[in-house]
């Protein structure tokens, strides 16, 4: 029975290398309090994990790498276990997640497992760019 609701929800979901990319959240934001951490100036890859993950050993390198790389992006990670009140807000099943957020909060892109750096690349292109629209539209 796990197996068949594993496949009917993955069904719904783009692989991309080891991550499922789940899609986007519109509208859900979140705020610096809620993450512990301060948003980057341009985008922040936020990254649930849990102390047992070994893809989320590689999952925090991989997002470290990215933020350290493209300026006013910031990695904040979140102890899944410990913070199961935003995890069940958010949907949160499986670590790693990672959320990808634009300048003001908002989710641009979501995916469970291990990312690619080049995916990871490529949605901060696309959360840059959400947040450049939104500053000029509002």
């Amino acid at each position: 029975m796990r197996a068949a609701a594993r496949g009917e929800e993955a069904a719904g979901a783009r692989r991309s290398g080891g991550a499922r990319v789940d899609g986007r959240d519109e509208g859900q934001r979140l705020r610096a309090a809620a993450l512990g951490g301060e948003l980057g100036r341009r985008a922040t890859l936020v990254q649930f994990s849990s102390a047992f993950c070994a893809p989320c050993r590689a999952t925090r390198r991989v997002l470290g790498e990215v933020a350290g790389m493209v300026p006013g992006v910031v990695h904040v990670e979140i102890d899944a276990e410990a913070r199961l009140e935003l995890v069940r807000a958010l949907g949160v099943r499986e670590t790693p997640t990672v959320l990808v957020l634009d300048a003001a909060g908002r989710i641009v892109r979501r995916a469970t497992g291990q990312p690619r750096k080049a995916d990871v690349i490529a949605a901060l292109g696309e959360a840059v760019e959400a947040g450049r629209t939104t500053d000029r539209s509002g």
